[in-house]
């Protein structure tokens, strides 16, 4: 026996010693700043460098939108972390196209375990060519509308089902000085939910992808694309938005501010939204519920298909790390029992088979997660950055009506066809 432990041992041993041979500290880079989001990284982290003795781990939180420009240029400069934050889809599949991310199968096919622990459809975003270049882990996250309870029920308001029930909900908050939609829409990607959710309504799920890999004679200038933007028009046109909405900073905050003063009703924003509010102003999370976004008249879509990911964020290994190993541990700890539990604790749904949650909103957003026929993903993660760029731009031109509904589709197409083979 003592034989036996002292053999385990010394290969525990050989193995740890390998691992801070081949490099002693990793950098990871994530985009969690909220006090919860930093915590749950570190103590993953530090759970790590306590098993594996000699590495260390070098840990980077970074905004949102300033996050996108880092990684773009340190990749660019061939400086990129060992270990970084990414949202799958057209974005990272640039960097595996370029031979710049490790291909995590082989890992994945070792630890079979770990692997079938997390749910199939989360792996979706970062697998290409069925090779799997990241690990889902911080969350489900699906665009809902937000709502503050308390005002709906002032105003005699109910959760619309259809545009036009929508409609008249916007106008009975006008009526009564409040704004329908809280928009931060300076980055451009918050008010594109608005027309990627629009574009399912009125096409179904397919319009979007047949355009984008170019199937089945799939076009931008689909009617479906051209009518999405005629419907976001007529949003902003009968007063949906808060004042400024396209110059607001979403990572200031500035859109939950207005929420939580009442000056604003609803928001359409990530499931991560409630996370943020529970960090912020738990005491107004007590206000919040949520439903689906409204069908539209002689729409295709199913009302139960979400706009969102399985998983959101994914964590990958850049080639350029000398120790990919140890960078697979650590991608391990990120996703591990205690990690999945904080992130539950900080309303959030880690993408784990046969997950066990107690709060009753968040137990209602994982049944209707569940219940999801589809879920795209984000227009400007599944595209290629890009033609994602212009999508967010054609967006934001169009919640600022400075461009047609026609015209920002003929942009999509003309790009389209000189990109996408």
């Amino acid at each position: 026996m003592k034989k036996t432990i002292l053999t385990v041992l010394t290969a525990v041993l050989a193995a740890g010693a390998s691992l801070a041979q081949a490099q002693t500290t990793l950098d990871l880079w994530h985009i969690q700043t909220t006090e919860n989001g930093k915590k749950i990284i570190q103590d993953a982290v530090n759970r790590f460098q306590q098993a594996n003795p000699g590495i260390k781990v070098r840990v980077t939180p970074t905004q949102n939108d300033a996050y996108k420009s880092k990684l773009k240029i340190a990749f660019g400069a061939g400086s990129a972390p060992c270990v970084f934050m990414s949202w799958g889809g057209g974005p990272l599949y640039e960097y595996v196209r370029s031979n710049q991310v490790v291909d995590l199968t082989p890992y994945l096919d070792k630890n079979a375990a770990f692997k079938n622990r997390l749910l199939p459809a989360s792996w979706s975003p970062v697998t290409f060519n069925k090779r799997i270049y990241g690990i889902p882990a911080e969350n489900t996250a699906v665009a809902v509308i937000l709502y503050n309870k308390e005002l709906f029920a002032r105003y005699g308001l109910k959760p619309p089902r259809t545009w036009d029930e929508l409609l008249k909900v916007v106008g009975t908050l006008k009526k009564n000085n409040v704004a329908a939609f809280s928009l931060a829409n300076k980055a451009k990607w918050p008010g594109s939910m608005f027309y990627a959710y629009l574009v399912d309504r009125i096409g179904g799920p397919t319009v979007f992808k047949s355009a984008a890999l170019r199937e089945k004679g799939g076009s931008f200038t689909d009617p479906a694309f051209i009518r999405a933007g005629e419907l976001l028009q007529e949003l902003v046109k009968a007063g949906g938005f808060v004042q400024g909405y396209n110059g607001l900073d979403y990572d200031s905050g500035v859109s939950r501010q207005l929420l939580y003063s009442g000056r604003a009703a609803m928001e359409l924003m990530g499931t991560w939204e409630l996370g943020n509010i529970k960090n912020e102003n738990p005491e107004f999370l007590k206000k919040v519920d949520f439903f689906a976004f409204p069908t539209v008249p002689g729409g295709k879509g199913n009302p139960n298909a979400v706009l969102g990911t399985v998983g959101d964020n994914f964590y990958s290994i850049s080639r350029g790390c000398k120790n990919p190993e140890a960078a697979f541990k650590l991608l391990t700890y990120l996703i591990d029992e205690q990690a999945v539990q904080e992130r539950v604790a900080d309303n959030r749904l880690p993408p784990v088979k046969n997950l066990k949650v107690s709060d009753p909103l968040l137990k209602r957003i994982q049944t209707f997660v569940s219940k999801a026929p589809s879920v795209q993903l984000w227009y400007d993660q599944e595209l290629p950055p890009q033609l994602g760029e212009l999508h967010k731009d054609t967006s934001q031109a169009l919640l600022g009506l400075s461009i047609t509904p026609q015209s920002a589709a003929a942009q999509m197409e003309n790009l389209a066809k000189k990109i996408l083979k």
